[in-house]
């Protein structure tokens, strides 16, 4: 059974922005389960050249996701809304396990059912190597920054 999922679409700007603090929220916790929640059971998404279905997928995905994405943060940022659809912008850093750090530039497109879960995700990512002395994303973003853009590089 799904659990409804607040706020609820159409959107305003102040609420797609609450949904996409949300989300980003949830990605920084780096737990599966807990990101699953925000989508339908039957959620379908395209990541990069992967693509998924069903929450199981989902938890799957992010799992293996964290495994090799290490010390993940993420910002994301509201790029535009519709009555049912989000558009978003993200970075994220982390490292690998030799150590490199990398800085992970994307777009989503994301489309809600009335009780505000996701059932539709694309996600178009490009990394680019930065050094530890690069990095400008650390850990969940301090809720006086909540709303704030992201700097494009």
């Amino acid at each position: 059974m799904s659990q409804a999922r607040p706020p609820f679409p159409p959107f305003t700007a102040e609420t797609a922005a609450q949904k996409v603090q949300g989300a980003e929220d949830a990605w920084n916790s780096r737990d599966p389960q807990k990101v699953s929640l925000a989508y339908t059971p039957d959620s379908v998404w395209r990541n990069r050249d992967e693509f998924l279905s069903a929450r199981e997928e989902i938890i799957a995905f992010l799992t293996r996701k964290w495994e090799r994405e290490l010390d993940y943060a993420l910002r994301k940022s509201l790029w535009s809304f519709s009555d049912d659809r989000i558009a978003v912008r993200f970075q994220y850093e982390w490292h690998d396990a030799a150590g490199q750090w990398w800085r992970s530039y994307g777009n989503e497109l994301w489309e809600f059912t009335a009780d505000g879960l996701m059932s539709r995700r694309e996600a178009s990512i490009n990394d680019v190597t930065i050094t530890e002395a690069q990095r400008r994303i650390v850990g969940p973003r301090p809720t006086e920054e909540h709303g704030m853009d992201i700097d494009l590089r």
